[in-house]
């Protein structure tokens, strides 16, 4: 018997499908796309040259081509999946989607609030690229839809942040979760597992700070190096070590069991481009991998939440 109460199958951590079901007793999918927005971490505001590990795509590798109308492209994205018979939520993927005037959010966004079927939006952005406008009309947009902010952390370890030019500090990431929480959106952060030279230790403390925050969601990544950035530039000179499939199972194991079992997982691993995908090549097979995880949880008796 299946230890974990999160789930309707024999996973042990708790899964989006689980989450999604409950609220909406409906299968829900989620439509990425590219609004064409930019981000302050390549225009200049803060920084020229991005995220190290950031494609020219802005991390929208499977969001809708930016040369189409928003709308053209959930409806693509639908014929893609194959979907039909469920909900949607309109996923703002690529670059950071709360960087634009209002006037030019609310466009973007209102395109979904009548859609048929269309339950909920997700944001994509930075902890440091939500002003007190935008904020305010995200509490008036929360109202209206099911609205998730997703916020790039990647690590705690401001030292591994200024490695990899995020451009942001560790205060700035709380303040904002605690600001989105006092108007009840609904966050979900990114972390990275096997930044350069960064330790199992380092991984399981950004996990356990997590945990102390106010935050319904996590996606967890494994580092992959993508040609043309300046993280294979960089694993191109120094050859850092990346982590083998068994360690990172072994990490993200441990980081579930210290986790909050109401803290939802959305992803448990990364979707490279195989075309562009230098390092590590074990993380093509997906299926594999998240089954040894859960094989290993079956192995160790373990679940999300174990040791919290």
């Amino acid at each position: 018997m299946n230890p974990f109460r999160y789930s309707y199958n024999n996973k042990r951590y708790h899964t989006l499908d689980y989450h999604y079901k409950k609220l909406f007793n409906s299968k829900v999918f989620k439509i990425s796309l590219n609004a064409g927005f930019s981000c302050p971490n390549i225009d200049g505001k803060i920084g020229t040259k991005g995220c190290i590990y950031c494609s020219k795509t802005g991390s929208g590798e499977y969001a809708g081509q930016i040369n189409k109308d928003l709308l053209i492209q959930f409806e693509d994205g639908i014929k893609l999946m194959n979907k039909w018979d469920g909900k949607y939520i309109a996923y703002f993927q690529a670059h950071t989607n709360t960087y634009a005037p209002l006037e030019t959010l609310k466009e973007k966004y209102e395109l979904f609030l009548d859609k048929e079927n269309v339950i909920g939006i997700t944001i994509a952005t930075r902890p440091d690229a939500i002003t007190d406008e935008c904020l305010k009309y995200l509490s008036d947009l929360n109202r209206k839809i099911f609205l998730t902010i997703e916020l790039g952390l990647q690590t705690i370890h401001e030292k591994t942040s200024f490695l990899i030019n995020r451009c942001h500090t560790l205060k700035q990431f709380d303040d904002m979760v605690h600001r989105l929480r006092l108007e009840n959106i609904n966050v979900v952060v990114h972390i990275i597992n096997g930044l350069p030279y960064e330790t199992k230790e380092m991984m399981l403390e950004t996990v356990k700070h997590l945990n102390k925050l106010d935050i319904q969601g996590l996606k967890i990544h494994m580092l992959y190096i993508l040609k043309n950035t300046a993280l294979n530039n960089l694993y191109q000179k120094e050859r850092f070590h990346l982590l083998t499939k068994e360690e990172y199972i072994d990490i993200v194991c441990n980081q579930l069991e210290l986790l909050r079992p109401d803290i939802v997982i959305h992803r448990i691993t990364g979707d490279p481009l195989i075309d562009d995908l230098i390092e590590p090549k074990w993380l093509i097979k997906k299926t594999i991998l998240l089954n040894d995880i859960d094989k290993e949880l079956v192995k160790r008796n373990s679940y999300q939440g174990k040791k919290v």
